[in-house]
């Protein structure tokens, strides 16, 4: 493990040392992050596509929900211009800024105005979620579809939205912004249509809970698009290297943060989905030789199947049964 890792860890119990840590990981993200108004509009493109092209969902969904949107509600704003009529953020901590949000909010919309294709892998590489054309997708956003979504009056309602998104008595028009979220009674059960994240459920402290709260909020037939980066995010020399250390050294290394990495393998979310009767559409791995031996790994990832230790990312897409 990286010495810079476990210093980071010791950093998290100072006064002001998670924040610190905070600021340093946003600015590092600034350029191809979800403070990039272009990523976002990436990021939501591509789950609507691949959501399409599956049959789970035939237009724009009516109700979205995204985990973790992180530093911006870019990809829910970018999911607003589409069509979306109700957009829910969850999040542990409250990362956004609202000049943030509303900058990137003025950049999407000249984005969708201009019909802009797709940004690629060259420009933003840590995006593995393939689509197979990067041309906008205006078989889905026809022009009848967007001259709705980007009416004056309703650009002006997502605007208000944001610049009162901390005022917590409002009456939302299109963005309900709940963190911490540690309940599935944040939102009334079975309200959403499409839940979505993006390199977030690695980050994820209580992945049972979580599964079984996005279980409860989605509706009979709903459905859920995530991409999940199982890498070592850069505390290990070897990509896979955070399955070699021990729980004694990750505990370290995670410090008092409120999160780092679950180290969840792959087959771990499968289990979940499965234990909570998702039906699975689509999972697209992605994989690589192991960097570490099994002789290396640590007691608890011992029993880690081959395919596991070599797969560094997944997109799975999953439904809820219409039984259910």
């Amino acid at each position: 493990m990286k010495i810079q890792s476990f210093i980071s860890g010791m950093i998290s119990y100072a006064p002001g040392g998670n924040e610190w840590l905070f600021n340093r990981r946003k600015a590092r993200r600034n350029v191809a992050g979800t403070l990039n108004a272009r990523y976002c509009y990436s990021v939501w493109l591509r789950h609507l596509i691949l959501a399409n092209r599956h049959g789970v969902l035939k237009g724009v969904p009516e109700t979205v929900a995204e985990l973790g949107p992180g530093n911006s509600l870019g990809a829910g704003l970018a999911a607003l211009l589409s069509g979306v009529d109700t957009y829910y953020a969850f999040d542990v901590v409250d990362h956004t800024a609202s000049d943030n949000n509303l900058n990137i909010f003025e950049q999407l919309l000249d984005l969708f105005q201009r019909r802009e294709n797709i940004p690629d892998r060259n420009e933003f590489p840590q995006i593995m979620t393939e689509v197979d054309s990067n041309r906008f997708p205006d078989n889905i956003l026809t022009d009848k579809v967007l001259e709705a979504s980007l009416s004056k009056d309703r650009v002006e309602a997502i605007r208000e939205d944001l610049l009162n998104i901390e005022d917590k008595k409002r009456t939302p028009n299109h963005i309900t912004y709940v963190v911490p979220w540690n309940d599935s009674r944040v939102i009334k059960t079975s309200s959403v249509d499409m839940l979505f994240s993006m390199s977030v459920l690695e980050h994820v402290d209580n992945l049972e809970l979580t599964y079984r709260a996005m279980y409860q909020w989605l509706k009979k037939g709903g459905f859920m698009s995530h991409e999940i980066d199982f890498k070592c995010h850069g505390h290990a020399k070897q990509w896979n290297g955070h399955w070699a250390c021990s729980d004694i050294a990750w505990r370290l290394i995670r410090g008092n943060r409120p999160f780092l990495l679950n180290r969840a393998p792959h087959s771990a979310h499968i289990r979940f989905l499965e234990e909570n009767d998702f039906e699975i559409i689509a999972d697209i791995q992605k994989q690589a030789p192991s960097e570490i031996g099994r002789n290396e790994l640590a007691p608890r990832f011992r029993s880690l199947s081959d395919d596991d230790l070599i797969t560094y990312n997944a997109f799975i897409l999953s439904s809820k049964s219409c039984k259910s």
